[in-house]
């Protein structure tokens, strides 16, 4: 198969890696110092050659700020039956792009950043891929992220964004805090330095995309579920209320399992 992969930063990068040994990839960015590291694969820079290359399959992996421009770049070059995809954490404008954009196409969410995973051994992490997306799209992602023994989920293109308001948005919404009241500690603990940790990762990613993700509609009932539980714990907390704070404990423990 004829692969076209747009962007050549990490999650591009990484797609090239697994997929060039299977097929004939092609990556395109216009920053060429990004296609330096590109190996086994063409690099292209120019629209003209992504004519000429005519793909099977296109995997926009550029940032979430461009994903739907960087579509409509391209759009016109491909040939008719290409599969569009993408691998954006945030779908919003998506379903209504794909329902008029007259490709097949397939949307799916790598739930494991460059940040944070380890992309040599996937077997812990998942992937959602969306309902709506074309047959033949799908197959080709199931067989793909099954090879790098990911955990597969289908949802709904509403069922992810309520699953990205919980899994995403509430980390990164407890972590902004976190980092808002941040000082210099002179002789941190260790689970002050893991916090740390976290929260540098998360403020290494860009800006639009945290924007994005905490911009979710679902994420503000998330919120309200943090605010109430912080105002308990402060009252337990107030009050030395021992009791209560055990049963606080036990809830916690028990939503952990």
């Amino acid at each position: 198969m004829k692969i076209l992969i747009l962007g050549a930063g990490k999650m591009g990068s990484f797609f090239c890696d697994v997929l060039s040994f299977k097929h004939e990839v092609a990556v395109y960015d216009k920053n060429l110092d990004k296609l330096r590291f590109t190996f086994h694969a063409l690099r292209f820079s120019s629209l003209e050659e992504i004519g000429d290359f005519k793909p099977d399959l296109l995997i926009n992996a550029v940032t979430v700020k461009h994903t739907i421009d960087a579509f409509n770049e391209v759009l016109p070059l491909l040939p008719d039956g290409c599969i569009i995809s993408d691998i954006a954490s945030v779908k919003n404008g998506l379903p209504d792009f794909y329902r008029n954009c007259g490709h097949p196409f397939v949307s799916t969410h790598p739930m494991f950043g460059p940040t944070f995973a380890s992309l040599s051994n996937l077997a812990n992490e998942n992937a959602i891929i969306i309902a709506e997306s074309d047959h033949l799209g799908k197959v080709f992602f199931k067989d793909l992220y099954n090879d790098l023994h990911l955990n597969i989920f289908e949802y709904t293109f509403k069922q992810h964004d309520e699953t990205i308001a919980f899994s995403l948005s509430v980390p990164f919404a407890s972590t902004l805090v976190f980092g808002s009241v941040m000082k210099h500690q002179e002789a941190p603990g260790t689970t002050f330095k893991r916090h740390m940790t976290i929260a540098r990762g998360l403020m290494s990613e860009d800006d639009y995309l945290l924007q994005e993700i905490l911009f979710n509609t679902y994420t503000t009932g998330q919120l309200q579920k943090i605010q109430q539980q912080l105002a308990r714990l402060q009252v337990i907390i107030e009050k030395r209320d021992c009791v209560s704070m055990k049963n606080f404990l036990d809830e916690v423990r028990e939503n952990l399992k």
